[in-house]
Formats: C-alpha cells, sequence, structure tokens
C-alpha cells in the first residue's frame, strides 16, 4: 500500500534566494499517476543571467515551466522566483506574483480581434495602469520590437515574426523581472528565429533575466549562453556558455 503523497516544504541549505530569479533546490514532482516528471532539481538564476533549457519532448521542459508560472506545486524542495516562496504562496498573492513575470509561449497567444496596439495595452490595463502610462508605454514598447508602424493592424495581417514580437512586447511592457519564454521560435522560420533571438538577448542586455526553452540545438549554439540539459526529469548539465549538450 503506497503512501499518501504530500507536499513538503524545507529549510534552505544554501544561499539566500532572495538574491536569486530562480532558486530552486531539490525539488521534485510526480504526477498522480506515480510518474516522476521532476526529480531533485537544482536550478539557480541570477537576475539578468541568459538561460537556454533544452532537453527532447517529454524531459519535463514544460512541466518546469509551469512549476516556474506557479501553474503546478512541487511535491518537496525549496521553490523560489522573484523571491516569492512558492512552496507557501497563498491564492491571493498568485496574480501579483505573476506580474513580476513576462511570458511567452510558441502559439503566440494573442487576441485576435484586436489591434496589435490593444493586444499589448490588454497587459496594461489588467494591473491598473492609467490611460496616460498606456499611451506613453504601449507605442515605447512597440518601437523597441519594431512594430511602431503597425499598431492598428490585427494579428491575422502580420507574419508570424511580426506577431511573435507583438507577444513579447505584451510580456515587457509592465517591465518584469524576468521573462520565460517557451519555444519562442518553434512556428518561426530561420530568418525570424534569429530576430527573435537578436530581440530577446537586447532585453536581456538592458536588465531583464531571459529563459528560453527549446529544442532548438543549432539556435542553442549560435548563441553561445547558459545551457542547463535536462532529461527524464533531471538536470543532467549545467553549462555556462558550453552551447547544446545532446545526452542521448
Amino acid at each position: 500500500m503506497s503512501e499518501t503523497k504530500k507536499k513538503r516544504t524545507r529549510e534552505v541549505k544554501g544561499d539566500d534566494p532572495s538574491k536569486y530569479a530562480i532558486y530552486l533546490e531539490d525539488v521534485c514532482k510526480t504526477f498522480s499517476d506515480g510518474v516522476p516528471a521532476l526529480s531533485n532539481i537544482d536550478l539557480k538564476v541570477k537576475p539578468g543571467e541568459f538561460v537556454f533549457i533544452v532537453g527532447v519532448s517529454g524531459a519535463g521542459k514544460s512541466t518546469l515551466i509551469k512549476l516556474l508560472l506557479h501553474e503546478l506545486k512541487a511535491d518537496s524542495g525549496v521553490a523560489y522566483v522573484n523571491g516569492y516562496n512558492l512552496m507557501t504562496l497563498k491564492h491571493n498573492k498568485i496574480p501579483k506574483f505573476r506580474r513580476s513575470l513576462g511570458v511567452v509561449f510558441q502559439d503566440f497567444r494573442l487576441l485576435k480581434d484586436r489591434s496589435v496596439y490593444e493586444n499589448v495595452a490588454f497587459a496594461q490595463r489588467i494591473v491598473e495602469k492609467s490611460e496616460r502610462e498606456i499611451r506613453r508605454n504601449v507605442p515605447s514598447m512597440l518601437s523597441i520590437v519594431g512594430l511602431a508602424g503597425k499598431y492598428k493592424a490585427k494579428p491575422k495581417q502580420l507574419a508570424g515574426g511580426e506577431q511573435q514580437r507583438v507577444a513579447l512586447a505584451r510580456a515587457l511592457v509592465n517591465q518584469p523581472k524576468l521573462l520565460l519564454a517557451d519555444e519562442p521560435t518553434g512556428n518561426l522560420d530561420p530568418y525570424n528565429t534569429e530576430e527573435i533571438m537578436k530581440l530577446l538577448d537586447t532585453i536581456n542586455s538592458n536588465g531583464t533575466t531571459v529563459v528560453v526553452v527549446t529544442h532548438n540545438d543549432k539556435l542553442v549554439n549560435d548563441m553561445r549562453k547558459r545551457v542547463v540539459t535536462i532529461k527524464q526529469g533531471t538536470i543532467v548539465s549545467d553549462a555556462e556558455e558550453g552551447g547544446y549538450v545532446d545526452e542521448d
């Protein structure tokens, strides 16, 4: 007879988690069917770092991202993101926590019936910015991502690379400390992939911590950033500017 699974927290053994954008120590997650998704994950990302998280499909990358977003909760270990303790985070604090993050997905997730301007403004309205602030912030962010001239366009009028730029503008307009990008170039051609990665590099150089989940080995090797490789729910390598590590 199996023991009932309980969520467990424990004291931090290492550094002060508040010094890190991401601080995971001995984090484990097992699904309800008993299949382990993450095992003994240790990951520390400093503010201002650019980190790739790589691995084959099913390695645990998506589970890790969901944990960082607090869509899933770890079963045990220590988990802090932007200073928030995810193991003890109360439900009414989750919206404030998520406002400290910017998130970009492979499928863009834009509001199809809204203009480019309104898609980005939507993120500002969620945090109750004034219309005056929105009128100042949105055009500025669209200029940064190279879409100042397309503010009236609807998503369907844009190419894939342009749609991802809108998604980036929306993710960044509230000035998050940490940007999580889950396969941000998965639906893009090589040219637009390169352009989006240049943009992410620029965003990072301006101070935003960037974590990119991808399986694109060429992209990772070209960028020469820190690379964390996950295999079967476990971190098998963590290389500083070491390029993609193929563990198969």
